[in-house]
């Protein structure tokens, strides 16, 4: 089965960076389409940025230019760099592994990871 492990998510004044990390096992290669997703308290899962088998990215208009998705294939890592960041970008992120096509509202052949949260102070 699909595992997938995010970290460094935390806590950060506005303006400030964070690194998100996850690790992927179970069968996951270079292959899938890896994703992000957040999540605040009382909103939908909304699609971040994704990085497709080819290694080309795309991001939500809300956080381009301010964020960079990437990926280790060597690693079975995938970060997302978080810059300039804003109270807005406050929510939990989460990693998601698409053994298809990169898409935005995955509803099959998708993997979840837990979640990391993050919180940006004003």
């Amino acid at each position: 089965q699909v595992q997938l492990v995010e970290s460094g998510g935390g806590s950060v004044q506005a303006g400030g960076s964070l690194r998100l990390s996850c690790v992927a096992s179970g069968g996951v290669d270079s292959t899938y389409c890896m994703m992000w997703f957040r999540q605040a308290p009382g909103k939908e899962r909304a699609g971040v940025a994704y990085i497709d088998q080819h290694g080309n990215p795309g991001y939500a208009d809300a956080v381009t230019g301010r964020f960079t998705i990437s990926k280790d294939n060597a690693k079975n890592t995938l970060y997302l760099q978080m810059n300039s960041l804003k109270p807005e970008d406050t929510a939990t992120y989460y990693c998601a592994a698409l053994n298809f096509l990169c898409t935005w509202r995955p509803k099959d052949n998708v993997s979840w990871g837990q979640g990391t949260r993050v919180t940006v102070s004003s």
